[in-house]
């Protein structure tokens, strides 16, 4: 099978006419740069912010079109908001009025965040900073909710590092059903989506942030996630497109933050902690990374990034303190292997840690106060 080219696409897509038909989409530069993977063909299209739901059927469309290209295996369409694509400028917008604090009388409510079906709560996990084990903390840690009774999926926010699929050992590709929905992968009793299902390992994704925005809202709306209790998100590390994504848009529950115990590690993850507070998304607790070593021949222990550094930032912001895992071989051998320390020894040091840290974070998730959406206020 020969491979698919951008020309090839751009040409099916130049039969797709604009919003008002008056040219076709790329004619009107509404096409973003097309990237293509295995013959898996993703794209968005730019169309004006307040026609955008309208414009769904031009999405679709376009969809069509490029499958209909031989030798196209799937396409992946979004819609990304723009005010001047493919149409004249709408008006401009209103200067945004002030809002009435939320302890004041009358003041506005915010409408409230669209759940996903099934799905009893959202936690996501983060971290200031790579390199901290942040991807492993989150398979490990999901596996320890399954184990003490819950109904647990993961879902990989990393779009352009996907660890998921590795550390999970699943591979191969996930299947449509009806209404455009996606069966999620398995594996160790837990549902899994990611981007690397969708992409081969060594593929960049060279995206922008609209279409990493759409591409994560779809792997969490539009897959059968099914009855689960705790949907975990393994987010990217930084402050960045997803995890304000993910705030605005998705009724997190609550996040926990991963470190590792020294100082470098702690001012990245006090930059997590804060736009989390900014955001109104409450702290689950905080999860002390690689915090010790011991020697496997000697028994010897070795601070070796330091150590409690993350217990110490816990208590002076005064959120809980989820425990300590330490840096070990079994842990990096198994999670290069695809076979996470909770799955693969549940009984052994490690995993009993991964599972009492499961258990904080139920009793974290079972205690929290609902608190309203963050209103707004312009000054």
């Amino acid at each position: 099978m020969t491979d698919v080219t951008k020309e090839q696409v751009l040409a099916a897509l130049a039969k797709v006419r604009g919003p008002d038909l008056t040219d076709d989409i790329v004619s009107l530069k509404m096409v973003s740069d097309v990237f293509i993977s295995d013959n898996k063909v993703y794209f968005s299209i730019t169309v004006p912010a307040d026609r955008a739901e309208q414009l769904e059927p031009l999405r679709a469309a376009a969809e069509r079109s490029v499958k209909a290209v031989p030798g196209v295996k799937g396409a992946l369409v979004t819609l990304t908001a723009d005010r001047k694509a493919g149409a004249a400028p709408s008006a401009p917008p209103r200067r945004p009025q002030p809002v009435a604090p939320p302890h004041a009388h009358g003041s506005p409510a915010r409408p409230e965040k669209a759940g996903v079906p099934g799905v009893g709560a959202i936690i996501a996990v983060a971290s200031g900073k790579g390199g901290v084990g942040k991807s492993t903390t989150a398979v490990n840690l999901a596996l320890g909710l399954q184990a003490i009774g819950m109904k647990v999926g993961i879902l990989d926010a990393d779009i352009y590092g996907p660890s998921i699929p590795r550390l999970m050992k699943i591979s191969g590709r996930p299947q449509q059903i009806e209404n455009r929905i996606i069966r999620p992968m398995e594996n160790y009793g837990l549902k899994a989506m990611s981007m690397g299902f969708l992409v081969d390992e060594e593929t960049a994704m060279i995206w922008r942030g609209p279409m990493v925005q759409s591409a994560l809202l779809q792997m969490l709306r539009e897959v059968a996630w099914g009855e689960l209790d705790v949907l975990v998100v393994d987010m990217p590390p930084g402050t960045g497109d997803v995890q304000l994504t993910m705030a605005q848009q998705v009724p997190l529950a609550g996040a926990v933050i991963v470190s590792t115990p020294q100082d470098l590690a702690l001012i990245d993850a006090r930059k997590a902690i804060t736009m989390f507070r900014k955001v109104e998304v409450p702290l689950l607790g905080i999860i002390e990374n690689m915090s010790y070593f011991v020697a496997p021949d000697t028994g010897a222990r070795y601070d070796i990034f330091g150590h409690g550094g993350a217990q110490a930032e816990a208590a002076r912001i005064g959120v809980p303190f989820l425990g300590e895992v330490p840096l070990t071989i079994d842990i990096r051998e198994k999670s290069d292997s695809g076979t996470p320390v909770v799955a693969a020894d549940p009984e052994g040091l490690a995993g009993q840690i991964y599972r009492d840290i499961a258990l904080r974070v139920r009793e974290a998730l079972e205690g929290r106060v609902e608190r309203p959406a963050p209103t707004i206020v312009f000054e």
